[in-house]
């Protein structure tokens, strides 16, 4: 059993969450994170040796450094969310070294964040802790409020500020994803040929996704499809939302589906959920790491390691949590990031 603390946290969910055997894809066709994670897997790709060397620099870094899995630090919301908005619970943040000094008290394996706060702390932390450039933005400060990710610099500028990683958003059912899929598919090429390691923000939007209360946005088979795009334009990780429904494509009537998905491939089971998201990023060689979600106040931390319980359970790589550790005390936001590490250091808790 995992350890006490976990436990309380996970509440009346711990027998379920903790005891549950996935019976969708076995563990054993799985490229599960390891120790030799990159050797295994990345150093079989087309990556040069300069992406394999810093891929291996984020593996190799922080509280879970060897292990196979990833604790990131996001700070992008100064942009997506407006500044005001993501730092008035703290305005420390506006300063983007305590951005950094967050992800390095933290123990975290890198830091992502946007251009112009990696660059303002370049010579002083790029040596210090794996930078992780957020390439596009999708700016709110247009009115109406539109949703077209831009790039908001170029790939050699990530490079030149000393990044480790670039990284990128696509909004995948949007109007606007053929262009964003093309950019990215390009930004990631020039990426890879310098050097640097790829992570693709991986999520879906359209409102037409919605249905009957159900928001199918985060539902298992859609953002599964769009792990699959994002893996075929070589990300090397994928960032996603944890899918909390299902039926998505049968529900709205649209793409492409087989009733064996479904009945077969995944269940209603959260941690099956997970397992068919991390299936699409052939089957974990890339790595899944699940975003944390807004801060919603006291059932923070308590949902947060639920998240990584199921991600870990599920074969993913790792949480990539912000907005629930840098919205409170900075000290606070340092423990945050501890206890989810700890899921991921906890023997007890095993592959379902």
């Amino acid at each position: 059993m995992a350890s006490k603390k976990i436990t309380d946290l996970l509440g009346d969910q711990a027998k379920d969450l903790l005891t549950h055997k996935c019976k969708t894809f076995s563990k054993d066709q799985l490229h599960l994170p390891s120790p030799d994670f990159v050797d295994k897997v990345f150093a079989q790709t087309n990556r040069n040796t300069q992406v394999l060397r810093n891929l291996q620099a984020m593996y190799s870094h922080g509280r879970l450094a060897n292990t196979g899995y990833l604790s990131i630090l996001p700070v992008d919301q100064g942009i997506e969310h407006t500044a005001g908005a993501s730092f008035a619970k703290d305005p420390l943040y506006f300063d983007p070294e305590n951005i950094v000094k967050l992800a390095i008290e933290g123990n975290c394996n890198a830091v992502a964040t946007t251009f112009g706060n990696l660059a303002m702390m370049s010579r002083k932390y790029a040596h210090k802790i794996p930078f992780l450039v957020k390439l596009n933005h999708n700016e709110l400060l247009t009115y109406p409020t539109k949703y077209k990710q831009v790039m908001f610099g170029s790939v050699e500028d990530a490079w030149n500020l000393g990044a480790a990683a670039v990284g990128a958003t696509i909004y995948f059912g949007s109007e606007d994803s053929d262009r964003q899929i093309v950019e990215v598919a390009q930004a990631f090429e020039e990426a890879h040929s310098m050097g640097m390691a790829t992570v693709l923000w991986c999520y879906t939007r359209n409102n037409a996704f919605k249905k009957d209360g159900v928001n199918y946005e985060t539902s298992a088979d859609v953002t599964g499809q769009a792990n699959h795009i994002g893996v075929t334009i070589q990300a090397d990780i994928i960032k996603q939302k944890m899918a909390d429904v299902n039926g998505g494509f049968t529900a709205i009537n649209f793409s492409k589906s087989d009733p064996l998905m479904y009945s077969k491939l995944a269940t209603d089971h959260p941690i099956d959920l997970c397992r068919y998201q991390l299936a699409n990023c052939y089957m974990g060689r890339a790595g899944l790491i699940n975003s944390g979600g807004e801060s919603k106040g006291a059932s923070d931390l308590a949902d947060s390691v639920k998240h990584a319980v199921v991600n870990k359970r599920a074969g993913g790589t790792g949480l990539i949590l912000g907005r629930r550790a840098f919205q409170r005390p900075f000290k606070e936001g340092v423990d945050f990031l501890h206890t989810i590490q700890d899921v991921y250091l906890d023997k007890e808790i095993d592959i379902a």
